[in-house]
């Protein structure tokens, strides 16, 4: 929490906000005196019915509402969303049918592509008629294996404007990290790219597509996208085409046929990362996705028509499905695939010279990066139209808030966000009429009843506990993927506290209304900024016949940097085995080969024991302890506390 107020909003910005017009509208609607932001989002928690009909009203949902608003709705989970309604979420996206900007693409500096929304709209009636043809129905998977390319952008649309559910994974992901995700969703189509491009190097992936194909029993045909190369031999892969051959039979269809679903049918399966098994496949509905996404552009971000919206980001991370969704309020998306560092870092700033964006989306670890290497943007470009930008992936801290006002832009709404693949939207984020403090997110997102709660269940300001939700909200998922009672969706947000959503983030709220993010809780790592779940690494490691069982921490490095970590991993081998440089080798290249490089381990250590609760549970929490020379709470636990000795004091860990 910091007094250093950074931005403050001038009356003119306030006054033209959307979030100031939908203030004055629900002030008007409902009979309501609302002074200030936590007066209206007082009233968006308090009267939730009110709130998201509004929501719906403003920014003009394409469907029938029903009359109905929610149906037991002090149920976590158990609440429903508009029960009587239906729409069509890429009818809502597809709404424009104009000769201006919709997608604008940059693929480093090696590949630029433009579209109209009229030109979108005919991409999408022509994938969408070609999957009709194969046999895609309401209900199935449509799988993307794909850079952030228009060609995303567009087979999603397709699938949902069907009622097919999407899901998408990058293309850095290994032949086991896909297989873990798709081959649990068991998709009809997959649709991949031949290659991709990172920092400057076209890194083929057909062989990975192949064998992932090979896998995948439920595909009934392989689409292949021709990013790198004009054609390539589909031969090896089972039931191929290009993406013309899919596609041409239907050249000529220029209407897209959108099926009215309920508000809960599914729109898309996000994934887990991972921590205690394979990844969970988290299924969000179409409704709640659309109407959250509507309130955090136009309310939070203010997305206006026609401004440009950019995110980095891979279609491996939900920041995709949120950047896509901003061509429902009017926007032109800006999308990039590639190294963010092209031209020593300045390549996102090129782009937002050249394509006057209005609102920049990346990573706390990019503007942590620019920072160190010094990079000055506020001199070296204009920036004209930039208004906003966003943060999100890790916390952004104190010195990279003062970074960006001093050497990005000086009159700019920054906002820090937090929330996650979980409800692929955001608990707490930024408002554009309230002030930037150092250090702080700015408030929590209307019609999300947020709260950080101590040990005890206890809402407290000024204090570090859990970051909680306590009321029932539309984006919620669906639930999991085959998990038919339930049980795994309830103990994943609601057995720390009954009928209460934990999100598992450490915060802490703050006397202004806003918020600190001070990481996970739990011991999901966190290298750059990425998310990884321990278990995928583990799965890898344990393929080798020289590993008994094995245990990965983040440990915080630098020392001095507790917001990034390095990945260190302890190996029990064989008895009578040494880890040696050769295995050290084999360890990382089966990691690597088939996780990301993001996965790869910085140390990697032998250890004789891993120490273990009492049913058997290894305990990376307490190992994570002992690695930073903190105390081990509830050791009592432990089956084998003497195995915490292995982990102590470790000069390897010193440099």
């Amino acid at each position: 929490m910091s007094d250093a107020l950074l931005w403050q909003p001038s009356a003119q910005r306030i006054q033209s906000a959307k979030l100031s017009a939908f203030k004055s509208m629900a002030s008007r609607r409902w009979g309501l005196v609302l002074a200030d932001y936590p007066a209206l989002h007082a009233w968006s928690v308090n009267q939730p019915e009110q709130f998201w009909t509004s929501v719906w009203d403003f920014g003009q949902v394409k469907g029938e509402r029903g009359s109905r608003v929610l149906i037991n709705g002090e149920r976590m989970p158990g609440a429903q969303w508009f029960p009587d309604a239906r729409l069509n979420y890429a009818e809502n996206v597809l709404r424009a049918r104009t000769d201006n900007d919709a997608v604008v693409f940059w693929g480093e500096d090696k590949f630029k592509q433009r579209y109209t929304h009229d030109e979108v709209y005919r991409q999408v009636a022509r994938l969408a008629a070609a999957m009709r043809a194969q046999g895609v129905v309401s209900g199935d998977r449509v799988a993307a294996y794909l850079p952030n390319l228009p060609e995303t952008l567009f087979a999603m649309l397709a699938a949902a404007s069907i009622g097919a559910i999407f899901t998408s994974a990058s293309p850095d992901f290994g032949i086991q990290g896909v297989l873990d995700r798709f081959g649990q969703v068991e998709p009809k189509i997959l649709i991949a790219a031949d290659a991709y491009y990172y920092n400057g190097k076209t890194i083929d992936i057909l062989d990975k597509v192949t064998a992932v194909a090979a896998q995948l029993p439920s595909l009934e045909r392989v689409v292949i996208v021709p990013y790198v190369r004009q054609q390539s031999d589909l031969s090896q892969i089972r039931n191929a085409l290009s993406y013309a051959d899919f596609t041409e039979p239907f050249r000529s269809a220029d209407k897209i046929e959108f099926t009215p679903l309920p508000f809960a049918h599914p729109l898309y399966i996000m994934y887990s990362s991972g921590t205690t098994g394979v990844p969970k496949c988290i299924v969000h509905c179409a409704g709640g996705v659309l109407l959250q996404h509507l309130k955090e552009h136009q309310l939070h971000g203010d997305v206006q028509p026609d401004d440009r919206l950019f995110y980095f980001t891979t279609c491996g991370w939900m920041m995709w499905n949120w950047l896509a969704s901003g061509l429902a309020s009017g926007a032109t998306l800006l999308l990039y695939d590639g190294s963010p560092f092209v031209g020593r870092g300045k390549v996102l700033f090129d782009y937002a010279d050249a394509e006057g964006m209005t609102h920049f989306g990346t990573s706390a670890k990019f503007i942590d990066a620019i920072a160190k290497i010094g990079l000055e943007p506020a001199r070296s470009h204009k920036l004209t139209a930039l208004r906003a930008m966003f943060s999100t992936g890790s916390p952004l801290v104190a010195e990279s808030f003062e970074y960006v006002y001093r050497s990005i832009k000086q009159d700019l709404q920054l906002a820090s966000i937090s929330g996650g693949t979980d409800i692929i939207s955001c608990f707490v984020l930024g408002n554009p009429t309230a002030p930037v403090w150092r250090g702080e997110i700015q408030c929590a997102g209307l019609g999300m009843a947020v709260a950080v709660f101590d040990e005890q269940g206890r809402p407290v300001v000024g204090e570090k506990g859990e970051l909680v939700c306590t009321r029932p909200f539309p984006v919620m998922p669906i639930g999991f993927w085959n998990d038919a009672d339930g049980r795994k969706y309830h103990a994943a947000y609601f057995n720390r506290f009954e009928n209460i959503w934990c999100h598992g983030d450490f915060a802490e709220a703050t006397a202004h209304g806003g918020f600190v993010i001070y990481g996970r809780s739990d011991a999901t790592l966190n290298p750059g900024g990425v998310r990884i779940g321990t278990a995928e690494i583990y799965r890898q490691v344990e393929k080798l016949d020289e590993v008994v069982e094995s245990l990965v921490v983040g440990q915080n490095w630098p020392p001095q940097d507790p917001n990034d970590v390095r990945v260190v991993l302890f190996v029990k081998l064989r008895e009578e085995l040494t880890l040696d440089e050769a295995l050290v080798k084999r360890v990382k290249e089966v990691i690597r080969d088939n996780t990301t490089p993001r996965h790869v381990p910085a140390k990697i250590l032998q250890v004789a024991d891993i120490p273990r609760t009492k049913s058997g549970k290894i305990v990376e929490l307490a190992v994570r302890n002992v690695v930073h020379g903190e105390a081990v709470k509830n050791i009592e636990a432990l089956a084998n506390p003497e195995a915490l000795d292995h982990f102590r004091n470790r000069s390897e860990l010193k440099d």
